[in-house]
């Protein structure tokens, strides 16, 4: 794929998969790359410093600091990947569907999205968090609400681009049908832009989920999560400020990562940017001159 070929010839977007892929990876086999439990108490070693047995110390709870940032990843990354696939899911069926057939189907999905954009996911999230309780499942649940009509509005503008397409007009009249060109000929070319939004939007999610814990409306104590771990942190940041600074970095690292990779994305489907990018550099350049 030529895209595909493209990214692995930025060196920034290799660095911004390799960090994905580490964090991933971590995540999942957190049990096995991991020495201690994330919720084992010692009292007798807490606030240890760095070390060989504690590579970045322990918590006011003799918690091992590294293990719970690991096993952290899962709520605070891989769950809102799961989220997130889901919220693309339901909004690139309702965005094809929309694009491709509009009239009164188009019309009719439209104002359910306009409903629900309505509504700011973080009312949203904290109205579930009052009828429902706390918990991680809440705040997932409040995502897919919210974020799936942002992926419909944008998926069904890109198709309808796509709809007056040669290619697609030929298939229709030789008597393909509706799902077999959708499937064939406008899914494909709509990849692209949907690897763009859901990497783009996974940052907001990973500080979305990080920011609810941190307040307490999400995970509960003791599990393992980075808003969690910061929010304990706070009560001893002038003391001893490598709590938060590491839990901190990991969260900046990560949204980082996704930031980059969502600006190669753009960049490996349509190269022209970086030109358009650098003639409006050189213009505002000699503006300023």
């Amino acid at each position: 794929m030529i895209i595909l070929k493209r990214l692995m010839q930025d060196r920034g977007a290799v660095i911004a998969m390799s960090i994905i892929l580490l964090y991933v990876v971590l995540g999942l086999f957190a049990p096995i790359v991991t020495y201690y439990e994330p919720n084992h108490i010692n009292t007798s070693d807490k606030f240890a410093g760095i070390s060989w047995s504690h590579w970045l110390g322990t918590d006011h709870l003799g918690r091992d600091v590294l293990t719970r940032m690991i096993y952290g990843i899962r709520p605070s990354l891989l769950y809102v990947f799961i989220a997130l696939f889901i919220s693309v899911v339901i909004g690139a069926i309702l965005g094809l569907i929309a694009g491709y057939f509009r009239g009164y189907i188009d019309a009719l999905i439209m104002r359910c999205c306009d409903v629900m954009l309505a509504f700011p996911s973080y009312a949203v999230t904290l109205a579930l968090i009052t009828v429902f309780g706390m918990g991680v499942e809440n705040i997932i649940l409040a995502f897919i609400l919210t974020r799936w009509a942002w992926f419909c509005r944008i998926i069904r503008t890109s198709v309808m681009q796509y709809t007056e397409a040669d290619h697609v007009k030929f298939a229709k009249t030789i008597g393909m049908s509706h799902s077999s060109i959708i499937l064939k000929h406008i899914l494909p070319l709509t990849l692209a832009d949907i690897a763009i939004i859901a990497s783009s939007s996974m940052c907001s999610m990973i500080l979305q989920m990080s920011g609810f814990s941190f307040l307490g409306l999400g995970v509960k104590a003791p599990t393992a999560e980075w808003g969690m771990m910061l929010n304990e942190a706070r009560k001893v940041m002038f003391t001893h400020p490598e709590m938060i600074l590491t839990t901190g970095i990991a969260i900046v690292i990560i949204v980082m990562a996704f930031n980059f990779l969502s600006d190669a994305l753009q960049i490996a489907i349509d190269p022209r940017i970086t030109s358009k990018e650098k003639r409006r550099a050189m213009k505002k350049g000699v503006m300023s001159i």
